[in-house]
């Protein structure tokens, strides 16, 4: 069955000539994805243009995640690599590398020289196939170096030197074969050939699994600087993922720290320090988005975000100061992100106002909607997010345009339960929860597509637990004093209020 032809979507009457979402074309600009919230999305492209920092204040589900997502997705990819390295002379200092993408590439390409050329065996001089226990010299057949005897022949591959003709060969033989850890040959073999201009140079074979690698000079040099450089740790890669969530469930996890070891970094039992860096979710947004969803929830750690935003720039160190981490610090860290923070509009008082200082400084506050007006090109739209809900799934069928409809008129409904009259609704993450639901339902009906009556379903599986309490109790109050445990009861709220001091029934008797 062919698939269907896409069509960009931008009003009711080109939603209603097809025969479901699949026909639907979800935009390639992540933006564009986004319903509604056209102030919050054009301040969205100027911060991805610009680096400006934005502040999205709404409910939850209005989309301000996928508003910060999508930034990270309009930013340049990212230029530098973050690394330490290991300072001999003060260990607990390591050194910072940074890195720009030409020097990371120059390393990546000396790297794939340094691994050589992998060959078949049958490809190598026999010598070299023998020696590394892939050839037998008996019949001429090649199997892998962990069969110890030949399985065309039988024979062993082990060249024994002398062994070969003692008389206790077999008994040797068999001895071999008793240990399975053995393999035939040897795991490198050293080789020299001559070039055209009639020097000589060292070729080294080794073993690689069906294969054999082989390194010439110019191998063997890069892999040996390559084996100098090795005292460094990569902390914030160069392909990367511009877009980072930080919860601030820790200051480990925003600002990074350094790991305890027992033996305190000791030269030869311990981990050397800058081993135990790690960087925090502010390094790791360096050149790209960090998003702090509810940021009034980090208290204090509001602070150490500001002086990243100001600095550019944060230290890591140890930050339990009974670890041998402790004593430990990397300075300037870059960490040139550009921040989407969201939060609610009872939480504002609860962010710090130097922090919004710098945010209106450097960038814009926006206050997102939580409807838009009831028109054909944006019932077109809940189309365009009906389809995006079911892609992003990738469990559930595609929806009939029935369906849409049904999901237009539950958009419409809540929309009105919020005071928006003739509105959609842009509380979408309940709504995509909706959409999952209904084709949860489409897919043990074994349906092709979802269909409007499937949504009607969805609407009673997928009820609040609110509501569900309402529908059995009458109230949240009487499901309170019946459902529960006496003690529970006593102990609630509703009791304290509703019962007399003197232990009669109610304070209205």
């Amino acid at each position: 069955m062919a698939a269907a032809k896409k069509r960009a979507v931008e009003t009711w009457e080109d939603v209603e000539g097809m025969k479901s979402t699949a026909e639907v074309l979800i935009p390639a600009d992540p933006l564009d994805r986004v319903l509604g919230q056209e102030e919050a999305i054009e301040l969205a492209k100027i911060a991805a243009i610009q680096r400006r920092h934005l502040l999205l204040v709404g409910p939850p589900g209005t989309g301000k995640s996928m508003i910060a997502r999508a930034i990270s997705m309009n930013l340049p990819k990212p230029r530098q690599e973050i690394r330490v390295a290991h300072n001999p002379e003060n260990p607990e200092r390591p050194f910072l590398e940074i890195l720009d993408d030409k020097t990371v590439k120059t390393e990546e390409a000396a790297q794939q020289e340094s691994v050589g050329k992998l060959i078949d065996p049958e490809k190598a001089p026999a010598k070299v196939a023998q020696r590394l226990g892939y050839y037998c010299s008996a019949c001429g057949s090649y199997s892998a170096p962990e069969d110890l005897n030949c399985p065309n022949c039988g024979k062993s591959k082990i060249d024994r030197g002398i062994a070969g003709n003692n008389p206790f060969g077999d008994i040797l033989g068999m001895l071999e074969s008793a240990m399975p850890q053995m393999s035939a040959g040897k795991e490198r073999v050293n080789t020299t050939r001559q070039l055209a201009d009639g020097t000589e140079e060292t070729v080294v074979f080794e073993r690689a699994g069906n294969k054999i690698r082989m390194l010439d000079t110019k191998a063997l040099q890069k892999r040996n600087n390559l084996q100098k450089k090795s005292n460094t740790k990569t902390l914030v890669k160069l392909d990367r993922d511009p877009f980072v969530m930080a919860t601030g469930a820790s200051e480990t996890e925003l600002l990074g720290d350094v790991r305890h070891d027992p033996y305190g970094g000791h030269d030869k039992i311990g981990v050397p320090a800058y081993q135990r860096v790690i960087p925090g979710s502010i390094h790791e947004a360096h050149e790209g988005v960090l998003f702090v969803d509810e940021i009034s929830h980090l208290g204090n750690l509001q602070r150490f975000i500001l002086t990243a935003m100001q600095d550019k720039k944060f230290p890591i160190t140890g930050r339990n100061p009974q670890s041998s981490g402790a004593s430990v610090k990397v300075d300037n860290v870059p960490c040139d992100f550009v921040l989407v923070a969201a939060c609610n509009m009872q939480d504002l008082q609860n962010i710090l106002s130097p922090l919004r200082s710098r945010i209106i400084g450097n960038g814009y506050e926006v206050l997102v909607d939580t409807a838009m007006p009831d028109t054909s090109h944006n019932r077109a739209k809940y189309a365009q997010f009906v389809a995006q809900e079911i892609a992003m799934d990738g469990h559930i069928p595609n929806a009939s345009i029935d369906a849409v409809e049904e999901i237009i008129l539950e958009g419409k409904r809540r929309a009105k339960a919020d005071g928006q009259k003739n509105s959609l609704t842009l509380r979408l993450r309940e709504l995509g929860g909706l959409i999952r639901a209904a084709g949860d339902v489409a897919i043990m009906e074994k349906a092709k597509l979802i269909t409007a009556e499937h949504v009607k379903k969805a609407k009673i599986r997928a009820r609040p637990v609110e509501d569900q309490i309402k529908e059995r109790y009458g109230s949240y109050q009487k499901g309170m004093t019946k459902d529960i445990s006496d003690a529970q009861n006593q102990n609630s709220e509703y009791y304290f209020q509703n019962e007399h001091i003197d232990g009669s029934d109610s304070m209205f008797n």
